[in-house]
């Protein structure tokens, strides 16, 4: 799958945006990202008041994924975009990275501002099921 409407991406990231739940850092941030089998799910951030355990818009994404799947086959992270409230895409953090590893991989392509950026080098040495025993 090469031809990847980024734009599209973005919209669908900023319309999640719209659906983030912050009034603690007042930072919506909206994630969506495409599929293997072509289609598009997306996730926004939900806040708590205790903070550390805010659930980011990655974690909504990876969720709807998991949730819309074929039972037989689950679909994998082809292309990502996340928007905050400011203008230009936003990075995923350490821990968003991880969990966009293991539903995409490294080769995952992330959209910044220099351009789709493969995962592997957001992430190197990624860490993922096939390094586990008995998962390989």
């Amino acid at each position: 799958m090469t031809d990847i409407d980024w734009d599209a991406l973005r919209a669908a990231a900023a319309l999640a945006r719209d659906y983030a739940y912050a009034p603690y850092s007042q930072h919506p941030v909206g994630a969506a990202a495409l599929t293997d089998d072509g289609r598009i799910v997306s996730g926004c951030n939900v806040e708590n008041a205790s903070i550390g355990v805010t659930l980011c818009a990655e974690c909504g994404l990876v969720s709807e994924l998991a949730k819309t799947s074929p039972p037989e086959r689950k679909s994998r992270l082809v292309a990502f975009a996340c928007v905050g409230p400011n203008p230009g895409p936003l990075l995923p953090c350490g821990r968003c990275r991880q969990l966009l590893w293991e539903h995409g991989g490294p080769d995952l392509l992330i959209d910044r501002a220099g351009g789709p950026t493969p995962l592997s080098v957001l992430l190197p040495d990624g860490f993922g099921p096939e390094d586990l025993p008995g998962h390989r």
